[in-house]
This record gives C-alpha cells, structure tokens and sequence, in this order.
C-alpha cells in the first residue's frame, strides 16, 4: 500500500465535499453539480479505502458496488447501504438536463451523505489531517 496515494485519493475526496459545500452559497445554487461533487467524493473515498487496503478499486462509479466491494474486507461497509444508494443518483444524470428533479432539502441529504461516508471511511484507513497531501 502506497500512502501517498492513498492520501491523494482522500485529499480529492475532500476538495469534492468542500466544493459542494461552498457552491451551496451560490444564487441560484447549482443543485445538480452540488449532489454530483457529493457523489464524486463518496467515491473517491472508497476508492481510497480499497487502497489501503491493498488492492487496485475497480474502474466504476457505482458507489453501491464499490461499498459491497468495501464490505468484503470490513463489514462495517454495510452500514452505508443507505447514503451510498441515494448518492448513486447523482454519478452522471445531473450531468445531463431533464433528469432528476433537485431541491433544497435533496443536497442538504446529498452533503450529510457525502459528510458520513467520508468520516465513515476515514476512521478506517486511520487519516491523519496533518499529513494531507493537497493543501486546502
């Protein structure tokens, strides 16, 4: 396991959440891309998490098979069954029009989601806020 790589990963998983977070100030706010960076983060956090766990993440964005891929090396994955279906929306309809409808309630649970995978999966690959790799 490579820990910078591992770190990288998480570091863009980070961004992703922060900037979903900060367009949220936007007027009008871009709903879709706010649920789509969300996505994106809870994907590159288990991603990170295959990782360190030894093993190359397989080439997908779909976060409900990258969380029962994470579920066979620790079953605490299962846990996320929830967040990791309704991000799962957002990996590419919001990318195109006349999809998904968005509301103000919807990125608020897209963000708590993200929020929970990321902290989730962060005590288990034991992330260490000092050593990030891309500066905030």
């Amino acid at each position: 396991m490579d820990r910078f790589i591992v770190d990288e990963w998480i570091a863009f998983s980070d961004m992703d959440l922060a900037s979903a977070k900060f367009l949220c100030n936007m007027h009008p706010k871009p709903l879709e891309i706010i649920c789509y960076l969300c996505q994106q983060s809870a994907e590159k956090i288990l991603k990170a998490f295959w990782l360190y766990s030894g093993d190359d993440p397989p080439k997908t964005h779909d976060l409900k098979l990258l969380r029962v891929k994470c579920e066979t090396i620790d079953k605490s994955f299962e846990d996320l069954f929830d967040e990791c279906d309704r991000l799962n929306l957002y990996s590419t309809q919001p990318r195109y029009p006349f999809g998904l409808e968005f509301t103000e309630e919807i990125i608020g649970l897209a963000i708590k989601d993200g929020e929970k995978i990321s902290e989730f999966t962060k005590a288990r690959v034991i992330y260490d806020e000092s050593e990030k790799s891309i500066e905030d």
